[in-house]
């Protein structure tokens, strides 16, 4: 006799149970989770060490509350910001020009974090240690979200070029030193605060300048703080919605500076064309833009035919930024490969206490640790060449070689994290991808390798001092590693070489980078670290890959102080 099983359970076996991963083929097993909110702070050392040795530690309460906010609130915000990225609105729907561009809330709730925070403004409160701080809390927001620290980066950066034109900055620098956030496209004096931007390359010229074309001509008397009337382009905008730009055009004295807010003085808004938006590789939450000026109002910054001249304050500003934001990136990287190997197994055994995965990992962390304390020096240099001049000329020369060297390691650290990862650190889960996607733009914006090398062999020839400060950094450490001593030697032979200097300038600033940052560890009493980045970084023999540290090395103790757990 037949029976009906039609409502008789299924005979197949029991499905997984939860956390087992919910699938009928397989358990999910030996795959880490995600790094759990964290204090990027807290379980930094390096930063922590670096925000106390440069004249920070004043701030760690500060650094420290932000960063917690930084490891949970900006991580997040920062997947969503990247997915919805800005859209440019040119006319509205009546075919009137708009030139605007809306951003997903999670920008706008990054851009009120960072600027609230004092990441535009506290270097400028004039409070010793201020300088440091800010890098600091610059650091860990960047580490979970880079896009929105370009408008940070830039507003920040702008007072020093604007201090020149007193009348015009005694009008702008309340605004930025507000610390507010404030989105609406509104005249500047209607607004909480405001931030700012720059607009220099051209099509034809790039970063060459001196090639622009667009013309500056004067609506009534000529000279700094009058009105201008600017046609031209640029090929770069970046953050096109800030409220005002340091742009460069040509004026009959030559090339010279401008501002240029979106709203004229009577309140209507500039004629300020934005054509299209860069389809980019990276720094997608960011809007970066190419726009015309139809007859754009402006002010001149600076005297005449010195636009460059005083545009280059800015410039040194962001160039800096760019040191802090790969060394916060390479960070990130970095802790994202230790924490997967502390909790992957392979071969019979957790990745992390394999031998070659080891030497990988304290590669990496020794990259990482070297440019998080170069990044925090060039700060604290900046800060103490306020009052003292030999530090103002080492800042003066270590910032384009740092710029140089930690902003083209920062792609080679994450390609190596990614690898640590496998497959899983090529997914849009992971953030390592957007990390590799970020790490080249900081080589690339403010002057390529090319041009930074280049300004290291101009603070040479045009301010000797600058070679002298640098030497004077690096000699007095030329007895703690033999390799150092080889190091300096290099470098002197290398800048006394005046018929091939140009030719071999990136081999000089190389060299001038490795031995900065050898000497910065030095002083920062980690031996094992200094050491082993000296036997690894400043000898011929060692190889050029990651994961060639020699045998010397603490590699456990190295990982261990990258980790960015409390536990493996």
């Amino acid at each position: 006799m037949s029976r009906d099983n039609s409502q008789k359970p299924h005979s197949h076996p029991r499905p997984p149970g939860p956390g087992r991963g919910g699938s009928l083929t397989h358990d999910v097993s030996n795959q880490p989770k995600p790094i759990p909110p964290h204090n990027p702070f807290d379980q930094h050392p390096a930063l922590r060490e670096a925000l106390d040795r440069e004249g920070g530690s004043l701030y760690a309460d500060r650094v420290r509350e932000y960063a917690g906010v930084a490891g949970s609130e900006i991580h997040q915000l920062g997947f969503q910001a990247n997915e919805h990225t800005p859209v440019l609105k040119t006319h509205d729907r009546f075919g009137y020009r708009r030139d605007q561009v809306e951003f997903h809330p999670a920008y706008h709730r990054l851009m009120e974090l960072g600027i609230g925070h004092g990441l535009a403004s506290l270097t400028w409160s004039g409070k010793p240690g201020a300088r440091v701080a800010r890098a600091a809390l610059m650091f860990v927001h960047n580490q979970f979200e880079a896009g929105t620290m370009c408008p940070i980066t830039m507003t920040h950066a702008v007072l020093p070029s604007l201090r020149l034109q007193p009348d015009v900055a005694s009008e702008w620098e309340p605004r930025v030193l507000a610390a507010q956030y404030d989105p609406r496209f509104l005249p500047a004096d209607q607004k909480k605060g405001v931030t700012l931007g720059m607009a220099m390359t051209e099509k034809q010229g790039g970063s060459d300048v001196r090639a622009n074309t667009t013309r500056a001509k004067p609506l009534g008397e000529p000279g700094p703080g009058n009105e201008y009337d600017l046609i031209g382009h640029k090929w770069f905008c970046s953050a096109p919605m800030s409220d005002a730009f340091l742009t460069l055009a040509q004026t009959d004295e030559g090339l010279s500076c401008f501002l240029v807010p979106r709203f004229r003085p009577d309140g209507s808004p500039n004629p300020f064309h934005l054509m299209r938006l860069k389809d980019k590789l990276g720094n997608r939450s960011n809007a970066s833009s190419e726009v015309e000026f139809p007859g754009t109002w402006a002010q001149m910054i600076g005297e005449p035919g010195r636009g460059v001249a005083t545009i280059i304050r800015m410039v040194a500003e962001t160039r800096m930024d760019c040191v802090i934001g790969s060394a916060s990136l390479m960070r990130q990287a970095v802790a994202e490969a230790i924490h997967h190997c502390d909790h992957r197994t392979a071969f019979g055994n957790q990745l992390s206490r394999q031998p070659l995965m080891m030497n990988v990992l304290a590669d990496l962390a020794i990259e990482s640790e070297a440019a998080t304390a170069l990044a925090l020096h060039l700060a604290g240099l900046a800060e103490r060449g306020e009052y003292d001049e030999s530090s103002a000329l080492l800042a003066r020369i270590a910032t384009p070689i740092a710029k140089y060297w930690v902003c083209k390691r920062a792609v080679a650290v994450a390609n190596e994290a990614q690898e640590c990862l496998g497959g899983a650190g090529y997914v849009e889960e992971s953030i390592l991808p957007r990390i590799y996607r970020e790490a080249p733009v900081n080589a690339i914006w403010e002057g390529s390798g090319n041009i930074q090398c280049l300004d290291v062999l101009r603070a040479i020839h045009k301010e000797p001092r600058c070679l002298e400060a640098l030497l004077a950094r690096l000699e007095p450490h030329s007895g703690d590693h033999p390799q150092l001593a080889r190091t300096i030697e290099a470098i002197k032979g290398g800048v006394a070489d005046g018929k091939r200097i140009e030719q071999h300038a990136r081999r000089i600033v190389e060299a001038m980078a490795l031995g900065l940052q050898a000497v910065v560890l030095i002083d920062s009493g980690n031996e094992k670290a200094a050491d082993a980045f000296c036997r690894s970084r400043l000898v011929a023999e060692h190889g050029l890959m990651f994961g060639c540290l020699p045998e010397t090395a603490d590699f456990g103790g190295l990982i261990a102080r990258a980790r960015p757990s409390g536990h493996a």
